[in-house]
């Protein structure tokens, strides 16, 4: 199972543990390169392999000093060590980390806002100088719970949700302007958020949904507490 184009990475605390014997030899024999963590410098791990890792002498913390757990937790140390320094050297990057692990859960908490997002095409969007009947009709055929209010650069200017109109229902509402009734300012994120970060959001401020915005902006999307769950981010 051992090809050319790799390296072994053998551990034994002792150094001399029999059943590396032939994968040492076989490496010695076909130039493999080969790593050796162990305890014991002056081991045949140690002397054969082209890079020795020595750990620092210390006592197993069993009863009996003898069976494998200081080593063990120190070898593990180490293996961690090696492994965040050998991503960081070749840039490995969240990105990366999802396409090797397309299905489990650190693969869907990797997830982007924009894998997730509703496209630009399905916003329901309004101006502030639109009456509420507008925007009531608007929201109630996007079925997100809200309506975007936009200037006249397209850029987001402010909110409307159902609490907003739960606050101003006493009022002549539907004849009320956008602007009037609208949350100015509201809680946003970017298609290149992490869309845990999206939800944790959502969590603090007890919303349901977010606006992706461009850098001028620009709603280019939205993110609904729902499309979260459907992934298995939440």
């Amino acid at each position: 199972m051992i090809g050319k184009d790799d390296a072994v990475l053998a551990l034994s605390n002792s150094g001399e543990t029999p059943e590396l014997s032939d994968i040492i030899a076989f490496t010695r024999r076909f130039n493999v390169p080969l790593i050796g963590m162990t305890r014991k410098p002056e081991s045949s791990l140690a002397k054969q392999s082209d890079c020795p890792l020595v750990l620092p002498a210390s006592p197993e913390a069993c009863p009996n000093k003898q069976a494998p757990t200081t080593s063990t937790t120190a070898m593990l140390a180490f293996a961690d060590a090696l492994a965040v320094t050998l991503m960081e050297r070749r840039g490995f990057s969240s990105d990366d980390f999802r396409t090797f692990h397309p299905g489990g859960k650190l693969g869907q908490r990797l997830l982007h806002v924009g894998d997730v997002m509703h496209g630009a095409d399905t916003l329901p969007l309004i101006k502030p100088d639109a009456l509420m009947a507008e925007a009531l009709v608007t929201m109630t055929s996007h079925s997100f719970g809200c309506v975007g209010v936009v200037d006249d650069a397209g850029a987001l200017a402010g909110i409307v949700t159902d609490g907003d109109l739960r606050r101003h229902m006493a009022d002549n509402l539907v004849a009320m302007k956008v602007g009037d009734v609208m949350t100015a300012g509201p809680k946003v994120t970017s298609a290149d958020a992490l869309a845990v970060e999206a939800l944790a959001i959502m969590n603090d401020r007890s919303i349901t949904s977010l606006f992706v915005l461009d850098e001028a902006g620009v709603p280019v999307g939205l993110v609904h507490i729902h499309d979260l769950l459907r992934v298995g981010v939440a």
